[in-house]
């Protein structure tokens, strides 16, 4: 089965691509459709995992959209990519673990191009880099899978309002903070959607 490769330029409604997403499970499930890639934005948006909890709401005002994936509480918004899928791992040895593996190397591949060091962190998902010994988070990863199909994706930090994230806890974790690219290196990163695409692809296969 094949992945198609979908990017789009415009801003997307969070419940329509998820909805979006919903189908494409569907459809792989029934063999009647494609493996996906998706890379896309979205206007300001705050969503919450099955296991976020209210007290990591700080600014009560703020709508919370709930969602089946996995993690807890983040936001979304311009100057933040989003990457989603739909693949079946029903054909790759069912190993969630691994898949997740290979999301972190993705990422982590695709800064090392920008010459920037990021890195996993054991007890917290996501991406990582260090900056004046803080360790801050770049990218998060949430995740459901479906009958072994795995769907929902991650998103990387390029050039977003980091205050977004002062009214939450980002990710349910409370002693580390939120940057993004332009803070860690300003810099044009040109290429970033095929140079991360490539590098999934890449990695999906090895």
């Amino acid at each position: 089965m094949n992945i198609k490769i979908k990017i789009s330029r415009k801003p997307v409604e969070y419940t329509k691509a998820i909805n979006y997403l919903e189908k494409k499970v569907k459809s792989i499930q029934k063999q009647k459709n494609d493996e996906l890639l998706w890379i896309c934005s979205h206007p300001d948006t705050y969503t919450a995992g099955v296991s976020s909890k209210n007290d990591e709401i700080l600014d009560k005002n703020i709508n919370i959209i709930k969602t089946n994936r996995g993690g807890k509480i983040t936001w979304h918004g311009p100057g933040q990519k989003i990457f989603y899928f739909v693949i079946n791992l029903e054909k790759r040895d069912r190993d969630i673990r691994k898949f997740v593996n290979i999301i972190e190397k993705t990422i982590i591949d695709t800064l090392k191009e920008y010459k920037i060091n990021a890195f996993t962190d054991r007890k917290n998902i996501g991406i990582w880099i260090k900056k004046k010994n803080k360790i801050l988070k770049i990218a998060a990863i949430g995740i459901k899978v479906k009958k072994w199909i795995a769907y929902h994706g991650f998103s990387v930090n390029i050039d977003n309002d980091l205050q977004q994230y002062e009214k939450i806890i980002p990710c349910g974790v409370k002693n580390k903070g939120v940057t993004n690219l332009m803070e860690i290196k300003k810099q044009k990163f040109k290429n970033f959607d095929n140079i991360i695409i490539r590098n999934f692809l890449k990695n999906l296969k090895s």
